[in-house]
């Protein structure tokens, strides 16, 4: 590349738990750049997880997360004529990524009267081990792990 890759934006806690991790999910959460409508979604399924389970919906949404962070997945590589799916480590910053908008996407696509009811129910799936986030993660480590021949191909 010629040119070096530009610097990172600090993001700024979220007011209610001072945490950076809850304002980057928020953001991928929000739509047409509505961010107080974001959070109103996070918090309440926040309240409504913590009804659910009788735990701390903070702790049980971070609990989730972590879940569904994946440790491995396949990159496509063209060798020869062919293409190979090759397993490689996810980076620190991805597997956040990846955990975050595969929960908002499974979120999403799950049945529910309000957003907030949907995410709060991936979120206690996600707890559980359970839900198609979970299962995201498990069929991509599932591909790695048939892959693994290719391991010697790496980038």
């Amino acid at each position: 590349m010629r040119k070096s890759q530009p610097k990172k934006i600090p993001l700024a806690p979220d007011p209610k738990f001072n945490d950076k991790l809850v304002s980057r999910f928020v953001n991928n959460l929000m739509w047409e750049g509505k961010k107080s409508g974001a959070f109103i979604i996070f918090y309440d399924s926040l309240d409504k997880v913590a009804k659910i389970t009788g735990e701390d919906g903070y702790e049980v949404w971070k609990r989730a997360l972590t879940n569904i962070t994946p440790g491995v997945e396949v990159r496509s590589r063209r060798i020869g004529g062919a293409t190979f799916q090759i397993p490689s480590e996810v980076r620190p910053d991805r597997k956040i990524s990846l955990s975050i908008k595969w929960m908002i996407r499974y979120s999403r696509e799950r049945n529910g009267r309000s957003m907030a009811d949907k995410l709060a129910n991936e979120i206690v799936a996600a707890s559980k081990g359970e839900g198609a986030s979970f299962k995201k993660k498990e069929d991509t480590h599932r591909m790695a792990e048939a892959n693994k021949a290719f391991a010697h191909f790496k980038v």
